[in-house]
């Protein structure tokens, strides 16, 4: 399939969560550049970045499994952990990351910062899998005010959520704290004790961390986020390179997307070694290994995918300015590469995925 790029202006977003220095350096830094590589288009390294999230499934599987280092051959792959993707992309803008899965609240931020030129999305990872989580005795929107609930981080893409939804339901809430509800940007991993304690009234959380909530804490669902979409599908993962990797090393980039998709068919074709996989990776990763109950429940949760789900992105973005952590609506013309991924697709029988007329297929 073609994509239809769109002839429109792309305006440069005022973000507030990606500092100046990083746009510098994403527009104008080397980036990788001084890494080395091969005239064949392979890199030396590639600096990787995930969540220890359920939700990052496809990138827990791929490296405990080794699925993506075996494929990039002579090239080490590095890894590096994060809580939420604002701090995932400041990495990559400094030239610390080459490739990273992140969520679509922090990647729309990234190209609209850098005016489209920083960042491409070259896969999907995951749909589904973020709950609001709250204590008992809140049963509706209504009973929210007042109430302090967390988010991984201002800006990030369960915050965006959280926010478009509490405006959607007439609750007042801001990024700097003012409302009907206060929202504390909380790592996922300190949220399961904080709410124990009382500290706070619920959590709009990816998994493993609403699971947890419900089954280790006695909490209950209030919003299940696929509910909100279309036939529940949206973007809670995908996979993003630096615009300036993949041109310098196209060979890498191809390595890494056939691991990738080596990931997601495991994920796809056997539970059981995928879930032990994750809690694998989960451990490596610097966590504990998860119940099974809470591992079970996580996985239900979620679609393992490397399908964008293009036609999600546009309302993510439009989200982030409802939510106000992005400050004009960006223009995500170009902001797909899938050319890589289609033709991995296409060599192994696979149904190709669409850019959504947001660019290359």
């Amino acid at each position: 399939m073609s994509a239809i790029r769109t002839p429109l202006f792309r305006r440069t977003a005022l973000l507030a969560l990606v500092p100046a220095v990083a746009v510098l350096a994403a527009c104008g830094g080397t980036g990788n550049a001084d890494s080395g590589g091969s005239p064949s288009g392979a890199a030396e390294e590639l600096r990787l970045g995930y969540f220890a999230n359920v939700t990052h499934a496809a990138a827990l599987i791929g490296v405990d499994q080794d699925l993506i280092e075996d494929e990039l051959g002579d090239t080490t792959l590095t890894t590096q952990v994060f809580n939420a993707g604002p701090d995932e992309v400041e990495a990559l803008f400094a030239g610390a990351l080459d490739a990273a899965y992140i969520g679509p609240s922090p990647t729309v931020n990234a190209y609209g910062q850098s005016d489209g030129e920083a960042i491409r999305i070259i896969a999907g990872a995951a749909s589904g899998g973020v709950q609001l989580v709250v204590r008992e005795g809140i049963d509706s929107a209504a009973d929210l005010e007042g109430a302090t609930l967390a988010s991984p981080q201002l800006g990030n893409t369960q915050d965006v959520a959280l926010r478009t939804w509490l405006t959607e339901e007439g609750l007042e809430n801001s990024v700097g704290g003012d409302g009907d509800v206060t929202i504390t940007p909380t790592a996922n991993s300190d949220v399961l004790q904080l709410f124990q304690a009382g500290d706070l009234d619920g959590a709009w959380l990816p998994e493993p961390f609403a699971s947890r909530l419900v089954l280790e804490a006695g909490g209950q669902v209030l919003v299940n986020e696929k509910d909100l979409w279309p036939d529940g599908e949206f973007v809670t993962t995908h996979l993003i390179v630096r615009t300036e990797f993949l041109e310098q090393y196209p060979d890498t980039v191809a390595a890494l997307l056939r691991g990738h998709v080596a990931a997601v068919e495991l994920a796809n074709g056997d539970a059981e070694a995928a879930t032990t996989a994750v809690n694998a990776g989960l451990e490596a990763a610097g966590g504990s290994p998860l119940e099974a109950e809470v591992l079970d429940r996580a996985w239900s949760e979620l679609t393992v995918t490397y399908d964008p789900i293009a036609p999600a992105l546009a309302r993510s973005a439009e989200d982030g300015v409802a939510a106000g952590t992005t400050e004009e609506e960006v223009d995500l013309a170009g902001i797909y590469d899938l050319r890589p991924l289609n033709a991995i697709l296409g060599d192994q029988d696979l149904e190709p995925v669409s850019a959504g007329g947001l660019g290359d297929e």
